[in-house]
């Protein structure tokens, strides 16, 4: 028999309530049913608004339901086929489930979906300030669960992006994303290191990644959550849903501009930077949603650019031939177009990346499918890459 459901929620940016909203849930589908009165419009998902003919804001039901499932887990996450046949087992059908399982809770944003008629509050249930349940992550990493009879969906992960396994664990109190790699080498935890050693040495504004190893030799990087209980992130992609694209502007434009009517600060420079980045470590996956722009929840001001993350896929991980032509994202897909965008390279302090093909060799090392060879040819070709730019 089919088991459905429809219960009635209100979208909080934290203690501020935003959208009367029901969602219909059965093991076929998980939906927004209707939505009800706005309570606050201003503070409504960037990106789910437009104007209408009368020139006052008006909701578009499609944008919500696409922000708020856009929130599941990606079905291009490695192992996921394996982790929802364990969770089928627990009435779990879909990542849109796993969702509502923790109130659609981020530790990337204070959205979160407030049952009516309940008395919970942001401060009982927001992942900042309490604990987690790790059992849909050790599902997600291809681990079977610890208590078979009982999972605890309450959870983080159920609301984690991207396409390599990862968890959310915490470390002396710290929030910690847990990220592994991919294909035989499994190389994205060491690239992210590298990354971060890079843009330490620039001065460019990043997220450090450190490398851990489990007992299954498997290696994976961490790194601090940057996003706290009074911030958020919001994605390129969710500030270019602001206005609709000219045909006369690139994609790059666009964000340009979007961010201008936005008034975020210093988008340019930190664009620079970042493509920067890319080319010298040929970046094959900068898409729309792996950068983007911090804002305060209270004030709904913007601080600006986000700290780089997620820089893995690059140095040529997924390719038996170190140095090729690889292809690149967000605004072109080719790197030297791409870096055309830059003009400015003024703060590229050559002097500082000096002794970093030694030490990318040296971040290598723990690997046990990252031959000398392989790591060699990496720290040749990133800088034959940086003498490009001299």
């Amino acid at each position: 028999m089919k088991v459905s459901k429809i219960t009635s929620y209100t979208l909080m940016h934290k203690n501020i309530p935003v959208v009367d909203i029901d969602i219909y849930s059965d093991e076929r589908r998980t939906d927004i049913e209707s939505i009800g009165e706005i309570h606050n419009p201003e503070h409504l998902p960037i990106g789910t608004l437009e104007q209408s003919k009368k020139d006052n804001t008006t909701h578009d039901h499609h944008k919500l339901e696409t922000w708020l499932f856009g929130r599941s887990i990606p079905a291009s996450r490695d192992g996921l086929k394996e982790a929802m046949d364990i969770l089928k087992d627990y009435g779990i059908h879909s990542t849109s489930q796993l969702v509502l399982k923790s109130f659609a809770l981020s530790l990337s944003d204070q959205y979160w979906l407030y049952p009516k008629d309940s008395e919970i509050t942001w401060e009982d249930v927001n992942f900042f300030h309490n604990d987690f349940s790790t059992d849909v992550g050790e599902i997600l990493l291809g681990n079977k669960p610890k208590d078979v009879d009982k999972i605890d969906f309450f959870s983080p992960d159920n609301t984690l992006d991207g396409w390599l396994k990862k968890k959310w664990i915490i470390v002396g109190g710290k929030r910690m994303l847990m990220k592994g790699g991919s294909g035989f080498t499994h190389q994205e935890p060491f690239n992210e290191v590298i990354a971060s050693a890079i843009m330490k040495r620039l001065n460019i504004y990043h997220i450090p990644y450190t490398l851990i190893h489990e007992e299954d030799w498997k290696p994976y990087c961490l790194c601090e959550d940057f996003v706290t209980p009074d911030t958020e992130l919001i994605t390129a992609w969710r500030v270019m849903e602001t206005a609709k694209k000219s045909n006369n502007d690139s994609y790059y434009t666009h964000l340009l501009r979007c961010c201008e009517n936005l008034e975020i600060p210093d988008v340019k420079d930190a664009l620079d930077k970042m493509l920067t980045l890319d080319f010298i470590i040929a970046n094959e996956d900068r898409h729309y949603n792996n950068f983007g722009f911090i804002r305060n929840v209270e004030t709904l001001k913007w601080e600006g650019f986000s700290p780089i993350f997620d820089s893995g896929t690059s140095l040529w991980y997924n390719t038996s031939f170190v140095g090729e032509t690889v292809s690149c994202k967000p605004f072109h897909a080719n790197h030297k177009k791409q870096l055309a965008l830059v003009n400015d390279f003024s703060w590229l302090n050559f002097d500082s990346l000096a002794s970093l093909e030694d030490e990318i060799k040296e971040i290598f090392m723990p690997s046990k499918r990252v031959d000398d060879y392989r790591a060699e040819m990496i720290a040749k070709h990133t800088m034959e890459n940086i003498r490009v730019l001299a």
